[in-house]
Formats: C-alpha cells, structure tokens, sequence
C-alpha cells in the first residue's frame, strides 16, 4: 500500500480514537480463540454463550468496516495505492469471518472436542490476520484520514455507529473501547461525550461492563 502523501506522524485525534476501537477488535478476537478452546467437552451453555458473542463481535466487526467503506474511504481512495495482494488481503477478511460462523454454529450444537479444536484454529487465523490489516490500515491509511475526512464526515461516522448500536449495549461499547485505553485517553474519549452518558457510565455503566466481562471472560477477566 503506497500513499501519495508520506506525512502524518503527528498524531491526530481521529487515529488515536480510531486506534482506540481497533484495540476493541484486537483484544475480543484474541481472546474467542483462547476462551473457546478451554471449553469442556459437551459444555452446551457455555458453547452457546461463547457463540452469542461471537455474534455480537461479528456484527460489531462488519459495522465497523462496512462504516469505512461507506464514510471514509470515499474521501481517502484518490489519495491512495492499493495493489492487488492488499486488496485480495482485505477481501480475506470478509471470508474469514463466514468460515467461523459455518465451524461456530457446528460446535455450538455440541461442543464437540473436535469441533472445538478446529474452531479456535480458525479463530487464532483470523486473529493474526486481523491485526495485520489493522496495523496497516492505522499505518498507512490514517494519516490520509487526518489529512482529507473532515471533522462533519468523522462525526457523522460516529453517529453511525451509535445509531446501529442497540441500546442495551451502548454501555458494553463503551467499555469495551475504555478498557485498555491510557488515562488521557480515557479522559479525553469521555469528555468528548454528554454529560447524561458520562453520568450514566459513573453510575450504571462500569458496573454493567464489569458483569458482561466477567460472565464471558471467567477467570481471564481484568477489568
């Protein structure tokens, strides 16, 4: 991937929030693949717990990259080299996520060992390749987003998100972006926020992430 304009080692506020959201993808991925191979055999409620957030990732995952293909890259492909191996890397993605849906329905079923096995394989792939697109896409195509999307075509994509995020879950998003985030960033993400959702997130909100990871990460829960 070569871009026309080599500058952009400053760091913007929208590739720090994007990279903010990226870690999202990055941590959740990561841990499907070890969270699914330590299931016990036959362990149904835990298999259909695991493949319930497998789904919500999933859909998370698809809004997110279906949002910049709609929003952003509009404004940055003029500015951008794409050759062929990085594009057929990119459409790898899309087929990744279908191949573990196909092996997560098959071991939700039963929870076979077998099953399991080949499941978080595929899982710990499509981890390494996720984070290799997303180290390149934060490389490379984020400094053009600082340069050419605009700060109406930047929010404009956060309301999209908002607005495809079910409500019962905007508390879960947020701490799912605020978790591995540094102090500053934490501050600087909440105070871009209303004060009814900063107010919601001290009073509700922290609470409700802490229960949600601690339900599905069990003893890998940090938070």
């Amino acid at each position: 991937m070569n871009t026309n304009n080599p500058s952009g080692t400053t760091v913007h506020p929208y590739t720090r929030e994007m990279a903010m959201i990226h870690q999202v993808f990055r941590r959740e991925s990561r841990l499907l693949a070890e969270l699914v191979q330590e299931v016990r055999p036959a362990d149904t409620a835990r298999s259909r717990m695991l493949a319930e957030h497998w789904r919500l990732y999933s859909v998370g995952l698809h809004t997110h990259h279906t949002g910049e293909d709609e929003m952003l890259w509009p404004a940055v492909l003029p500015h951008l080299d794409l050759d062929a191996e990085q594009v057929l890397a990119m459409e790898a993605q899309h087929h990744a996520l279908a191949e573990v849906q196909q092996l997560m329905d098959r071991w939700e079923a039963q929870a076979r060992t077998e099953d399991r096995d080949e499941l978080a394989e595929v899982l710990r792939t499509h981890h390494r390749q996720l984070c290799a697109h997303l180290d390149e896409e934060e490389r490379q195509v984020m400094p053009l987003v600082a340069l050419h999307v605009t700060e109406e075509q930047w929010h404009a994509l956060g309301e999209r998100g908002l607005a495809e995020t079910p409500r019962n879950r905007l508390m879960i998003a947020l701490g799912a972006i605020l978790e591995d985030s540094s102090p500053e960033e934490r501050q600087e993400f909440l105070g871009r926020l209303p004060l009814p959702a900063r107010v919601l997130w001290k009073l509700v909100g922290r609470r409700q992430y802490r229960r949600e990871t601690g339900r599905i990460r069990g003893r890998h829960t940090t938070v």
